[in-house]
């Protein structure tokens, strides 16, 4: 007996948070002993979000195997506390490539190849690729009905669904006039015809909006959109993404999708789930905590989705910790003009990854503000190689010191290129050529990252072409620069600290992409800790 399927697809408008909406339809059906997993179908015609514009796309996520794409695969996993393979992102560019690849190698029987039904079946198959041994498969349909780009995706799933039991979700955006003072549903309705059209019924809506909905507008949907009352799924905005399970469980949200396949609750556990939201409402101690970036600013908009796997860290760590978290995002380049005055108000600091030399000095003279005046700091990736450039410079006495990728003609290379990567990147071949996914790294005994841990070998997953440089490791850590981590060969260094010092900790990896709600990132943990000291 095969898995069955839910299809969640949105109307009206992008960025409603469907993501998560799927996220927490996962959660309470996994709270109730069922093995869920989740599906990102992406429109866009790139293989992967590899090369997109963090500005644009948001952050790029980074799975377990090495996959590098749409960030709801980290909803997913931050939710359901499950590893989310790279099959379980479904683009555009995959299926065609993979449709003209067939064709070529004569895999048609020398046939003409269509949309469909080959282009549609691709997309079937890969969906049904990841059933395996689970019970439930949640595919998200990114973009909106009447969108041109997922037109195809629409199809396959409607396809599927005679194939093998399903429900479908349509998630909708009801605004509020402030000049009539009314919930409007006109646009639910429109959404919904739509979806008709490509002979999709929705079996449940959810309309999003920023107030609770009331009975009135509920009959409405029910009434003009054809689906039974009860069915409409209020999803109102609230103060955490993770209150949103519990909102759908007092709508027996879960208990209704099982009914309609028949199915009954096995367990029912959320309890850990809800103290924890209850962590994050109820705390009164204060934590203040800086993201210094270069993608903060995009236009005239602060852009939240390039670091949002670093916030989220953050708010799992001060949920166990029970605190609450401010976090400012501060562009790089304006600590370059204005200096680090503006950092003194904050328990802690973090810099995170990056790409080129816009605003690099700027985390550097950050970095060197924590170190000097024994602020918690903590470096991902690219803030691990600032953290290593900025003690080369001020400790080392290497002045001008540098990654090549930023200066080529640096008098000290401290960063460099890996050498394997070299003649890639000279022939411009940027896409999935990093380190990527998870990698081992040992733990240096007596340091604070393996207490930490509490492990010798841990694993944290990685996107990077760059590395701290062989030849310049003996004397930084003859001035003090501890190496306490590094890779099974010992040639990669994977973690930095200082000791003496409240918490100065770099790390190449990424361990935001493997923090929990339930289950946060002890990196981020403890950082959180030494920021409350």
């Amino acid at each position: 007996m095969g898995a069955k399927y839910i299809f969640v697809i949105g109307g009206v408008l992008s960025g409603l948070g469907k993501g998560i909406i799927t996220s927490s339809i996962g959660k309470i059906i996994q709270s109730y002993g069922y093995k869920v997993t989740a599906i990102k179908i992406d429109p866009y015609i790139n293989i992967d979000a590899g090369t997109m514009r963090p500005t644009e796309h948001g952050e790029v996520w980074v799975t377990e195997d090495g996959g590098e794409f749409d960030q709801d695969l980290g909803n997913y996993e931050r939710f359901l506390g499950i590893n989310i393979p790279k099959k379980n992102n479904i683009t555009t560019g995959q299926i065609y490539l993979s449709v003209i690849q067939r064709e070529r190698s004569l895999g048609y029987n020398g046939r003409n190849a269509e949309v469909i039904p080959d282009v549609v079946n691709e997309i079937k198959d890969r969906i049904r690729a990841v059933e395996e041994d689970n019970d439930f498969v949640i595919v998200e349909v990114g973009g909106t009905t009447g969108d041109i780009q997922n037109l195809i995706f629409l199809h396959a799933i409607r396809e599927l669904g005679k194939e093998t039991p399903s429900i479908n979700i349509l998630v909708t955006y009801i605004p509020f006039l402030d000049t009539v003072g009314e919930l409007k549903t006109k646009p639910t309705q429109h959404a919904a015809a739509q979806l008709r059209e490509v002979g999709i019924m929705p079996d449940f809506i959810v309309p999003r909006c920023d107030r609770r909905l009331d009975q009135p507008r509920k009959d409405k949907i029910s009434n003009l959109c054809f689906i039974e009352r009860g069915n409409v799924i209020e999803d109102p905005t609230l103060d955490s993404i993770y209150a949103v399970p519990l909102l759908f469980k007092e709508q027996n949200f879960g208990e209704k999708i099982l009914k309609k396949f028949g199915m009954e609750k096995k367990t029912e556990d959320l309890e850990n789930w809800k103290n924890l939201v209850e962590n994050i409402r109820n705390s009164d101690k204060k934590v203040k905590i800086g993201i210094i970036g270069k993608y903060v600013i995009y236009g005239d908009q602060e852009h939240k989705d390039v670091y949002i796997s670093v916030h989220e860290a953050l708010k799992h760590a001060c949920a166990h910790l029970k605190l609450n978290l401010e976090i400012k995002q501060i562009q790089s380049t304006e600590i370059e003009n204005r200096g680090t005055e503006m950092l003194k108000d904050y328990d802690g600091i973090v810099v995170p990854g990056g790409f080129g030399f816009e605003g690099t000095e700027g985390k550097i003279k950050a970095i060197k503000y924590c170190r000097e005046n024994n602020i918690p700091f903590l470096g991902l990736c690219y803030g691990m190689q600032m953290a290593v450039i900025e003690y080369a410079r001020n400790i080392c006495g290497m002045e001008g010191a540098n990654t090549t990728e930023n200066d080529k003609n640096t008098k000290y290379p401290v960063i460099d290129i890996m050498p394997e990567q070299k003649e890639i990147v000279e022939k411009e071949k940027m896409g999935a050529t990093m380190r990527l996914g998870a990698c081992t790294a040992i733990l240096k005994k007596d340091t604070k990252v393996r207490k930490i841990y509490g492990n010798e070998e841990i694993s944290e997953r990685h996107r990077h072409r760059y590395e701290v440089n062989p030849k310049y490791i003996e004397k930084l850590e003859d001035a003090g620069l501890i190496f306490s981590g590094k890779s099974p060969n010992g040639k990669l260094m994977e973690f930095i600290e200082i000791p003496n010092h409240k918490f100065f900790v770099g790390t190449q990896g990424h361990p935001e992409f493997k923090s929990r709600f339930e289950n946060p990132s002890p990196l981020f943990k403890e950082f959180i800790k030494s920021c409350t000291i």
